[in-house]
C-alpha cells in the first residue's frame, strides 16, 4: 500500500527505505523545518497554538509542492521567557534553542537536502535566529532560510480580513481567526468574553481562512522560488 499524501509530506511518516528511496531518486527537492513555541495565548486561546499553526502551514505548503517537498517535526519549543509569568508556557534559553536548530539542519542537509526552508511561529524566536544566521550559512554553505509564516501575509493583503487592525499581534484578532478556521475546539468562547481583551471577539473562522489560502499560496511561491535557484540568499564572506 503506497503513502497517502498527509503520509508523505511528513519525514516521521516515511520508513527508512521510503525516506531513503524517494531522496535516492531525486524526488525530493527541499526541506521545511517548522519551528515555534508552546505558551499561554491569553484565556482563550490553546497554547499549543503556534506551532500547530505552523506545522500546518508546512504540511499545506509541502503538498502544494508534492511531491518535492516534506516536513521534518516541529520544534514546539521556543524562547518564551517573556511569557513565563503564565504557567503552562514551556521554554528554552536561546542557546538551547539555536543548538537544536543547527543539528535539525545538520541532519536535514546530511540527508541530501541543500534547499532548507525554517518556518517560524513565534515571535521570540526571530531575534536569537537572525542574530546567529549568518554563522549557520558559512557553516552549512547552502541555501538556508528562517521566515517567519506570517511574513507570507502583507499587511495590504491582511488588511481586508481584520476590523481592528493589529497585525499580527499575540493572540488578538489575526490568531484567534486562524484558530477558528484550523481548529476551533481551541478556541474558547467563554474567557473571549470575560477577559480584559475583547480583540479576539472580531475574529473569524472565514477570514482566518482567507489569510491562511494567501499565507500558504506565498509560502509555497516562495519555497518552489528557492528550489528553482531564482531565491537563493547570500553566503557572508568568509575572512582571508
Amino acid at each position: 500500500m503506497g503513502m497517502t499524501l498527509d503520509q508523505r509530506v511528513q519525514i516521521p511518516k516515511h520508513t527508512r527505505r521510503e525516506f531513503r528511496e524517494r531522496m535516492q531518486s531525486g524526488e525530493l527537492k527541499a526541506c521545511i523545518i517548522p519551528v515555534a513555541a508552546t505558551e499561554q495565548h491569553l484565556e482563550h486561546l490553546a497554547m499549543e497554538h503556534d506551532w500547530a499553526s505552523c506545522m500546518h502551514v508546512s504540511c499545506e505548503v509541502a503538498k502544494r509542492l508534492d511531491p518535492h517537498v516534506v516536513v521534518a517535526p516541529v520544534m514546539s519549543i521556543g524562547i518564551s521567557e517573556h511569557h513565563m509569568r503564565h504557567i503552562g508556557t514551556i521554554t528554552a534559553m536561546p542557546g538551547s534553542f539555536l543548538s537544536m536548530l543547527h543539528d535539525g539542519i545538520r541532519s536535514m542537509n546530511h540527508a541530501g537536502f541543500d534547499t532548507i526552508l525554517v518556518l517560524n511561529g513565534h515571535g521570540g524566536n526571530m531575534a536569537p535566529a537572525d542574530g546567529i544566521w549568518g554563522q549557520f550559512l558559512q557553516r552549512f554553505e547552502i541555501n538556508l532560510q528562517f521566515k517567519s509564516y506570517w511574513e507570507f501575509l502583507s499587511a495590504d493583503e491582511a488588511a481586508p480580513y481584520l476590523t481592528t487592525g493589529r497585525f499580527p499581534g499575540h493572540a488578538q484578532e489575526f490568531e484567534t481567526a486562524t484558530a477558528l478556521a484550523l481548529f476551533p475546539e481551541n478556541v474558547r468562547q467563554d474567557a473571549m468574553e470575560d477577559q480584559d481583551d475583547k480583540e479576539p471577539l472580531a475574529a473569524t473562522a472565514e477570514n482566518g481562512q482567507a489569510m491562511l489560502d494567501i499565507i500558504i499560496e506565498n509560502t509555497a511561491a516562495h519555497l518552489k522560488a528557492m528550489i528553482d535557484g531564482e531565491d537563493v540568499i547570500r553566503i557572508p564572506d568568509f575572512h582571508e
